[in-house]
C-alpha cells in the first residue's frame, strides 16, 4: 500500500478545505509514492516521535499538530521544527498532519471527546458559512434520473442525515441548434422545443470541480445550460466545537470529578461554580476561548476547552462555568481517533499509536 492511500482516505474524512486559513494540515514532509511500512500516530511531532517512527520501523507519522505552520525560510537545524524537520528527512519518514480540519468535522476531536464524557443530541457548536453551493442544471425528462444519479455520486445532495436531496420542476426549454452544431434532439437552424426538468441540489463547494465533471459526462447534450451560485447557509455538519447533554442532571462538582477522572487530569482551571446541578455541555478540543460567546448563547452549563487566558474567565458573567482542562489534555484521545478510523478502513495496515507524552506543560 502507498502512503498516498492513507492520506487519500484521511482527506475524505476530514477534507483539506475545512481547515482554519492559518494551518498547514497536509503532507509536510516525505513521498507520498513509496510504500507503506508501517504508521505511528501523535498528537504532536518531535524529534522525539521521529526517533520513536524510526525505533518502531514506521516510515509515516500522522500527526494531529503540524510541526510547520509557518514556511521555513532555512533548515540548518537551529531550532526543534528544523531539527524534527531534518531528522525525518534524513530516515525517509513522511509527516502528515490532520489538524483544524479534524477538529472541524462533526465525527473529529471534539465528538470524541463529547463521546468520552457521554453527551448526547450533539450538534456543532459553531457551524461554518460559505461552505456550500447549489447546482441548478436542466435535462430532458427521460435523462433526468441518470444525470441526478451521476451528480449524486460524486458529492452532491447531501443534507445533514439525508441524500440524494434535490428539487425539481419540469417545463420546456428552447434552443436552436447552428450548422457546427452536433444537436441530441432537433435539427440544425430549427427551434427546438424540449420538456426538461429543471433540478437544484446543494453540494460542499470543494467537490465542485467533481461535481460540475460529472454532470458534463452523464447530460446527454453537447451544451449543458448549469450555473451555480455560492451560498451563505451554515454547513450544520463542519464548524467548531460541540455542543449537547447528558443523559440526566449530575452535581457540578461530581461533573468536574468525572472529568479528571475520564481525560486523567491533573488540575481543572474553573471559575466559580454558580450552578449546583449540569445538563448541557459544550466543548471544544484544543484551544476554544473565542467560543465562550456561543456556549452561552446555547444555553450551556459548562465550557470545557483548554487555553483560557486570565481575563477571559470574567467574561462568563456568572451565566457559565469555564472549565480549563488543558490544551493537550483535552486532545489526547485524537490518537485513538486516527487510530480507529484507520483500522476500521484498512484493518490490514500496521499501526501503533505513540507511547510518547509531548505535552510541554508540566503541572509541579
Amino acid at each position: 500500500m502507498k502512503i498516498s492511500e492513507i492520506i487519500k482516505k484521511l482527506n475524505q474524512w476530514a477534507p483539506p478545505a475545512y481547515q482554519e486559513s492559518y494551518d498547514n494540515a497536509t503532507l509536510i514532509v516525505g513521498n507520498d509514492k513509496a510504500d507503506l511500512t508501517s504508521a505511528l500516530i501523535t498528537l504532536d511531532c518531535t524529534e522525539m516521535i521521529v526517533q520513536e517512527a524510526i525505533d518502531s520501523g514506521a516510515n509515516l507519522i500522522i500527526a494531529h499538530h503540524p510541526i510547520v505552520f509557518k514556511g521555513l525560510k532555512s533548515i540548518t537545524g537551529k531550532n526543534y521544527v528544523e531539527r524534527t524537520v531534518l531528522k525525518a528527512i534524513k530516515n525517509d519518514i513522511a509527516i502528515f498532519a490532520i489538524h483544524t480540519n479534524l477538529d472541524n468535522i462533526d465525527t473529529g476531536v471534539s465528538k470524541k471527546i463529547a463521546d468520552i464524557i457521554g453527551l448526547e443530541n450533539t450538534k456543532i457548536l459553531a457551524p461554518k458559512k460559505e461552505l456550500l453551493t447549489k447546482l441548478v442544471t436542466f435535462i430532458p425528462i427521460e435523462n433526468k434520473d441518470e444525470v441526478l444519479q451521476s451528480i449524486f455520486k460524486a458529492g452532491a445532495g447531501q443534507i445533514g442525515n439525508y441524500d440524494q436531496c434535490s428539487f425539481q420542476l419540469n417545463g420546456t426549454g428552447t434552443f436552436r441548434a447552428n450548422d457546427n452544431a452536433n444537436p441530441f434532439v432537433g435539427n440544425k437552424g430549427e427551434l427546438q422545443r424540449e420538456p426538461e426538468t429543471r433540478i437544484e441540489v446543494i453540494f460542499p463547494s470543494f467537490l465542485q470541480n467533481k461535481i460540475v465533471t460529472a454532470l458534463k459526462k452523464s447530460h446527454p447534450y453537447e451544451e449543458v445550460a448549469y450555473y451555480l451560485t455560492d451560498l451563505q447557509n451554515e454547513n450544520q455538519e463542519v464548524g467548531s466545537g460541540i455542543v449537547g447533554e447528558l443523559s440526566k442532571e449530575v452535581s457540578t462538582i461530581e461533573f468536574l470529578k468525572l472529568l479528571k477522572e475520564r481525560f486523567n487530569l491533573e488540575i481543572i482551571r474553573h471559575t466559580h461554580i454558580h450552578v449546583d446541578k449540569i445538563k448541557k455541555v459544550a466543548l471544544c478540543g484544543g484551544a476554544g476561548s473565542f467560543l465562550l460567546s456561543k456556549a452561552r448563547a446555547q444555553g450551556a452549563d459548562i465550557f470545557i476547552t483548554g487555553d483560557f487566558k486570565y481575563h477571559e474567565f470574567f467574561d462568563t458573567e456568572d451565566q457559565i462555568i469555564i472549565a480549563d482542562i488543558g490544551h493537550y489534555e483535552s486532545e489526547a484521545f485524537t490518537k485513538d481517533l486516527i487510530y480507529d478510523f484507520l483500522k476500521e478502513n484498512f484493518p490490514n495496515i500496521a499501526l501503533n499509536l505513540s507511547k510518547l507524552n509531548t505535552n510541554p506543560i508540566k503541572y509541579f
